[in-house]
């Protein structure tokens, strides 16, 4: 032990990162205690290297140094990759066989925001390890110093060079749009389009922490637009969207029209079941009944698991799948991939199979089952008082028989659909989403969820304009 002790502001270590605002709740400081605990961990079970990299933020190359410095006082060896994806990092740490992987980036939140994305040789970093960070740092529990190295290595050509060998859409030439956002993709994102076929457009490929033209979460409608405008003006077989990070994507199909998270992984999982039949599919308790029926129909076993990027991972490595999804858009393939999520892969790997379909995308989408939904919608509710209103609601629907799940909040099956009442793992929020096939069952379904909110004094959310047809 040195004389090293630090304490966080308790909103930073959160359940699947390290996450705060630059110069208010998040330092240089910060970053260094990061590394010296992270490290003292991979030091303690016998690890020697650490990967890291780093978005595009302004924050990131002064986060990113101190990190590095405190990785390096455990007598590590650092691996710096440099400004790219958090895809190319968690590819990083696989190809380099290291201990341990530390991705700097904000993902898709406000240019003053800053964070950290950790792994433990290949298995996500999360939860009670996070808070175990915050222990180390406040008791000073570290490995005693001594001199690390730092080697900077060029990943991005193999990486991109790898991205592009599971291309499998054949000689068909595809016109694509590619929207960028302004987040870390850019400079990959450009050098791979010129290695598959057809005509690909990047939209503000550039990398510029200011986000200038839209925030890069593709999960909102609005930041879509201008991929909607710019594949309706070119005819383009298909838009792809990624958020700041490139862990996320979104896609708009070639009549405009968003094809949300549980949507794409019909598409996905479809194509992964014709060589692994029987396997596994796992998406979120958020995603549509026709995901998990379509997954069945296409001789799948559809597993509902909770939300959350390294839950997810987590559950996929236990069981063995070959692919999963969220509504959030975190795609991962362990289909010829290494099982974490990777925007970029699952671009390539929709394009193939658009390409090799020789039918529209929005004919597809058009010929699943017709639904009607809410968008998921967050409401506020304390942190102390989240969890112990889904244990409520839970008791009272199991003692009148409902059929639900409860592992992950509660999901609730009626004859006109289903409801799901959770509690976020990230903020003092609660989520709730409803799905039904008609309106009037929408109608029961957003009263019952009601029922129960205001059996828990909660009000219910604003329901206003919450149905979307046709998903």
């Amino acid at each position: 032990m040195d004389s090293f002790r630090h304490d966080f502001d308790p909103t930073v270590l959160r359940e699947y990162d390290i996450r705060g605002i630059v110069g208010k709740t998040l330092s240089m400081i910060d970053a260094y205690a990061i590394g010296r605990c992270f490290g003292s961990i991979v030091a303690r079970s016998g690890g020697t290297r650490v990967a890291v990299g780093r978005d595009g933020r302004e924050s990131s190359p002064v986060l990113e140094a101190s990190l590095v410095d405190g990785l390096k006082a455990c007598g590590l060896e650092v691996l710096r990759i440099g400004r790219g994806p958090t895809p190319m990092l968690y590819y990083s740490a696989t190809s380099k066989a290291t201990d341990g992987a530390i991705m700097v980036t904000g993902s898709h939140n406000p240019p003053d925001h800053n964070g950290f994305k950790m792994m433990i040789g290949r298995k996500p970093f999360f939860g009670a390890q996070i808070k175990e960070i915050g222990r180390l740092a406040a008791a000073g529990d570290v490995v005693a110093e001594a001199p690390g190295k730092a080697t900077e290595i060029d990943i991005a050509e193999e990486y991109i060079t790898r991205l592009a060998k599971d291309w499998d859409g054949g000689d068909r030439a595809l016109k694509v749009v590619w929207d960028n956002g302004n987040g870390a993709a850019g400079e990959v994102l450009q050098e791979l389009v010129k290695r598959l076929p057809g005509q690909h457009t990047v939209l503000y490929g550039e990398i510029d922490a200011t986000f200038p033209n839209h925030h890069p979460d593709p999960t909102v409608p609005a930041n879509l637009q201008d991929l909607i405008a710019e594949v309706a003006r070119q005819g383009a077989d298909l838009g792809i969207a990624f958020d700041g990070d490139a862990d996320r994507i979104g896609v708009v199909d070639d009549s405009g029209a968003i094809m949300f998270g549980d949507q794409l992984m019909i598409v996905l999982a479809r194509d992964v079941l014709r060589d692994h039949q029987g396997a596994t599919i796992i998406a979120d308790v958020k995603a549509s009944q026709v995901l998990f029926d379509e997954i069945a129909k296409a001789g799948g076993a559809p597993l509902m698991w909770k939300t959350g990027h390294s839950l997810i991972k987590s559950k996929m490595a236990e069981t063995g799948c070959p692919l999963a999804g969220e509504m959030s858009g975190h795609i991962f393939f362990a289909d010829k991939w290494y099982g974490f999520d990777d925007a970029l892969y699952a671009g390539v790997r929709l394009l193939g199979i658009v390409a090799r379909s020789g039918v529209t995308l929005s004919s597809v989408r058009k010929a699943l089952p017709q639904v009607i939904n809410t968008p998921e919608l967050r409401f506020e509710c304390d942190d102390l008082r989240k969890f112990g209103v889904i244990t409520e609601v839970a008791a009272r629907l199991k003692a009148s028989g409902a059929r639900l799940s409860d592992i992950d909040g509660v999901r609730v099956l009626t004859d006109d659909g289903w409801w799901l009442l959770r509690a976020s793992n990230t903020q003092a929020v609660l989520v709730a989403r409803c799905e039904a096939s008609s309106e009037a069952g929408l109608e029961r379904l957003k009263a019952a969820l009601a029922a129960q909110l205001e059996a828990s004094g909660l009000a219910a959310p604003d329901f206003s304009g919450a149905g979307n047809a046709g998903h």
